[in-house]
């Protein structure tokens, strides 16, 4: 005889979810597809229960009214995926240790603007910052900088404290950890890394939502765009791939995620390697 699954704490009606879905693509561009009701589900109830509401449809009423633009944020910030690693997807960071490299040898580098658009945590601009070092940039005159940006506030604040786990640095060797990273101070019994001071002062986080106004200008000479435009439909995949590529230098290079490519090929980018896309004219 089976078992009949126990009832759920809330009902999430058609209705609610497509409500939920509308406002997370108005405000961010995400696509939430029907299979992703059991995610809404299960990280959205975590919020009602805080906020002593009985129904999904009692919450819709709260983002919508008067009152609701605090709590879009928080919204967001139980959607999104936030999954990263440090040097994840290492062939990118290879690829631009090596540009770098002949850059470096050419004499060319005077500039260096680098993006990391969804950084979530900050493992990705932090391994940026990391490959540079590794050119020993950091310590040049060279006028280098690392936009790490994230819609999520959340994720933000932990990017900003720039403090991880030792384990978290398992791919470095234990030269690097020493020479990139420096100890906390306190004494957890697991260990903990700071990234070093010199190395962490490239990287600057600020909130973004792509779907909003860019204030920066560019030129960028590498943007990393990694596991983000899964989150979106056709065509708002394709304005956001526009206006990376307006704000590539020459010759700068376009990172997407390994499951990522472009559907449709952008005329000023060139695919040059996996999920690496070179701005042409």
């Amino acid at each position: 005889m089976a078992i009949a699954a126990p009832p759920r704490e809330f009902i999430l009606t058609d209705r609610d979810f497509t409500d939920i879905a509308k406002l997370v693509h108005d405000i961010a561009g995400i696509f939430l597809a029907p299979s992703k009701r059991q995610l809404v589900y299960t990280r959205l109830s975590k919020r009602l229960r805080i906020l002593g509401l009985y129904s999904f449809r009692d919450y819709i009423d709260r983002l919508e009214g008067p009152d609701g633009d605090d709590e879009l944020s928080f919204l967001l910030n139980a959607i999104t995926t936030n999954l990263t690693s440090f040097f994840r997807e290492v062939h990118h960071f290879d690829h631009m240790r090596g540009e770098l490299g002949s850059r470096l040898k050419g004499g060319s580098v005077r500039r260096l603007r680098i993006w990391s658009s969804a950084c979530s945590t900050g493992e990705e601009p932090y391994s940026i910052a990391i490959t540079l070092a590794r050119t020993g940039i950091h310590k040049r005159a060279i006028d280098a900088k690392i936009l790490a940006t994230d819609i999520d506030t959340n994720v933000l604040a932990r990017a900003r404290a720039a403090t991880y786990p030792l384990e978290a640095f398992k791919t470095m060797t234990s030269s690097e950890i020493r020479d990139f990273t420096v100890e906390t101070g306190r004494g957890d019994a697991g260990g903990e890394r700071r990234i070093a001071p010199d190395v962490a002062r490239l990287v600057h986080c600020k909130q973004l939502n792509l779907m909003h106004d860019w204030p920066m200008t560019g030129p960028f000479d590498f943007i990393f765009c990694r596991n983000v435009l899964i989150y979106f439909d056709a065509p708002t995949k394709a304005m956001l791939i526009g206006k990376f590529t307006d704000l590539l230098a020459e010759g700068g290079y376009l990172y997407l995620g390994h499951s990522e490519s472009l559907v449709q090929q952008h005329p000023g980018l060139r695919l040059i390697g996996r999920t690496t896309y070179r701005r042409m004219n």
